[in-house]
């Protein structure tokens, strides 16, 4: 396996064109007083829009991202970029971390510098900007784990962590259950299918404690509030992500509004503009918006979705955040998922490594303080 430095430098001609296309961008109309429950209201995106023109500078944010020490190269057939962080500590685990969707590697600009205690790994996810696109069916979250696991033998780390969010903790999770000999522990922001999915019965809630029985109801009801008004997105991208992709790959401020509304969403606030732009900018200039969408389409024509997931050996963190989309529950995580360390934090949402980064790297640096017995 080939392995290749790599620095991102994006031509001229490209952000001439996209400049072009934000100066004669189309606005839709938009009703009176209905704030954000229709999508993106107009002034909001128009504001944002005016701001990526004449004052966001991609330049700028393209020096900081090659700042770290960039790679490409070739697994399974697709193209893997990646960033890998060596540290000056002699015992420093090797940590692998995955983002998720509509994320990127832009997430981990300031947690980066606070886990200088690991050799970090952060690969785009194939199919996602700069790992972008795939060029053939089937890159579901399965095979980018196996695809991870070779990059991780290849670097020569024989023992090493997992840390992800989003779609980022269903691959690390499966990085694990292929590798448990390897993955001395998974570090997660979200543990997939943790939720609650239908109303919970009397028999359900008697065995919980006090404090399990509300978090269960709690649940129940952010899950009723998301289907009903939120995951639209997900339903497109898991059955046409091509006849989307034509909107988003052709239009800037499309993929803008289609990546802002999660950012807004899903936040607790505090994600700084530049860095929403920077984040957009990586699917913009390389035309990844079908290709990343795919990932929803693939797992679910997988032969496997809709069957319980394996039980996993590895110790497991959580990391609770509390503006999550969805409240995860221990009790439906732990028949598969070997959870030793649970914390729940007072804020934060979605994208902890943007939102809340230092409560983030203290309980991914507590946990595999807890469980590592050597680096590798």
């Amino acid at each position: 396996m080939s392995i290749e430095a790599f620095r991102i430098e994006f031509p001229q001609p490209a952000l001439d064109d996209l400049h072009d296309r934000l100066d004669r961008v189309r606005w839709p109309d938009e009703l009176p007083g209905v704030g954000w429950s229709y999508g993106v209201p107009l002034g909001y995106l128009q504001e944002l829009v005016h701001y990526w023109r004449h004052s966001y500078n991609w330049r700028a944010a393209e020096a900081k991202l090659n700042e770290w020490p960039q790679f490409v190269t070739t697994i399974d057939g697709a193209r893997i970029h990646f960033a890998h962080l060596r540290s000056a500590e002699p015992d420093a685990i090797p940590l692998l971390i995955s983002h998720g969707w509509p994320g990127s590697i832009a997430e981990f600009t300031e947690l980066a510098g606070l886990l200088t205690s690991f050799h970090l790994v952060i690969p785009s996810i194939p199919g996602f900007g700069l790992s972008g696109p795939t060029r053939e069916t089937g890159w579901e979250h399965k095979r980018v784990a196996a695809a991870y696991g070779v990059l991780m033998e290849e670097l020569g780390y024989s023992r090493y962590g997992v840390q992800g969010g989003d779609w980022g903790a269903a691959i690390v999770r499966e990085v694990g259950r292929i590798h448990p000999d390897r993955v001395i522990g998974v570090h997660l922001n979200l543990i997939p299918g943790a939720g609650a999915t239908h109303e919970p019965t009397e028999d359900e809630l008697a065995p919980l404690d006090l404090a399990e029985r509300e978090r269960t109801i709690a649940s129940w009801q952010r899950f009723q509030g998301w289907a009903k008004d939120k995951q639209g997105y997900a339903d497109v991208q898991s059955t046409r992500p091509q006849t989307l992709s034509y909107a988003l790959t052709d239009s800037p401020v499309g993929q803008l509004a289609w990546i802002a509304e999660k950012f807004e969403e899903w936040s607790d606030g505090g994600i700084e503009r530049d860095l929403l732009l920077t984040n957009v900018m990586l699917y913009w200039l390389t035309g990844t918006a079908g290709s990343s969408s795919r990932i929803y389409y693939e797992r679910a024509h997988a032969p496997y979705w809709g069957q319980p997931d394996e039980p996993s050996p590895v110790p497991t963190a959580m990391a609770d955040f509390p503006r999550d989309n969805f409240i995860p529950l221990r009790h439906l995580a732990e028949p598969a998922t070997n959870i030793v360390r649970w914390t729940t934090f007072d804020r934060g949402g979605h994208f902890p490594a943007m939102e809340q980064p230092e409560l983030l790297a203290g309980d991914i640096t507590a946990f595999f303080a807890s469980v590592s017995g050597a680096g590798g």
